[in-house]
């Protein structure tokens, strides 16, 4: 009867964790360049030495996450970019490390810094990017920024470090931002293309992740029933012995 509790209790566990994954990536299906979790599991034997395996473990599998393209939407806005195609934008975590985002929603901050707009440092090929003052700032498809001064022709001020790394060797972060699983800076891939005043959505398919919550809600509901079942079952048992 234990075997049926064990298989229950973490059947629900893994089902609680799908669904703040699946919840997490709802939360998120308006956001800028947003990549949907994935979660996967498997059943692992529970094992002990000397003894015969009894009970199945609901383990957390590494998934990752979904790395097909979002819708691109145009915006007019000189400091918004999409990537095309796959490919990453470089910026600088908190923890000070190299990181990887599809948020193209760039601004620029009052010490002059690019940042994306959860505030990340926007790095170039030779680390931040600082934009002179006044001036009327444009980034290419090349990732090429440009600063014109007044009554002045535009000039070159950097370009946008863009990543292309194979996707087995890349992971997600809790902070939403992608990095390589080594923890080393990607090198620089001039064949990454950006599409100018244009940004690209999250890649959540909103109605897949409503349906698939419901059918969570569901499996977690027979789960809760099986415990249910084991708690009844040892009831009656333990009436039986009493009686014996």
């Amino acid at each position: 009867m234990d075997r049926m509790i064990w298989l229950s209790m973490t059947g629900a566990k893994a089902l609680l964790h799908r669904q703040d994954t699946l919840a997490n990536n709802l939360a998120n299906a308006d956001a800028t360049g947003f990549r949907a979790d994935l979660a996967a599991f498997r059943a692992v034997p529970g094992r002990q030495e000397g003894t015969a395996t009894t009970r199945v473990w609901a383990l957390e599998a590494t998934a990752g996450f979904d790395a097909k393209p979002g819708p691109v939407r145009q915006t007019g806005r000189p400091l918004d970019v999409a990537v095309s195609g796959p490919g990453w934008i470089a910026v600088q975590a908190v923890d000070g490390e190299e990181a990887y985002t599809r948020d193209g929603s760039l601004q620029v901050d009052a010490e002059g810094l690019l940042r994306t707009s959860r505030g990340q440092t926007v790095l170039g090929d030779s680390g931040p990017i600082s934009i002179p003052p006044g001036g009327e700032t444009a980034i290419g498809a090349d990732g090429i920024v440009t600063v014109r001064l007044s009554g002045q022709p535009p000039f070159e001020i950097g370009r946008l470090k863009l990543v292309n790394p194979p996707a087995s060797t890349l992971r997600k972060g809790e902070d939403g931002l992608v990095r390589t699983a080594d923890r080393q800076p990607a090198t620089p891939d001039p064949a990454v293309r950006l599409a100018e005043r244009s940004l690209e959505g999250s890649n959540v398919n909103v109605v897949e992740a409503m349906v698939g919550l419901i059918a969570l809600s569901r499996q977690f509901e027979m789960q809760m029933r099986m415990l249910q079942n084991a708690e009844q079952n040892e009831q009656r048992a333990t009436q039986l012995l009493s009686r014996g």
